[in-house]
């Protein structure tokens, strides 16, 4: 559903997010985390963790194609491979 950069960016954006509540029972460093988000069609989802968790994603051109700042799918650097 998102592309490698998306999801990465999401990721920072939920790390600092939690990093941000203080919250005393949080890790010193990388917070880990799995976040589910279900598209409009059934088909459609994505799971989302903490960047350490997932250092080398699988990728799935199809996301990579809807995402306007990866370049467009089969010219991204990213694309082959499976999905994640």
């Amino acid at each position: 559903m998102f592309s490698v950069r998306q999801k990465r960016e999401i990721a920072e954006k939920v790390q600092q997010i939690l990093r941000e509540t203080n919250h005393p029972e949080l890790p010193d460093g990388e917070i880990q985390f799995l976040l589910h988000v279900n598209g409009a069609a059934t088909r459609s989802w994505a799971d989302i963790m903490n960047n350490q968790s997932v250092p080398c994603p699988g990728v799935n051109p199809h996301n990579e194609a809807q995402d306007p700042q990866s370049g467009g799918g089969k010219h991204s650097p990213l694309a082959g491979g499976g999905g994640h």
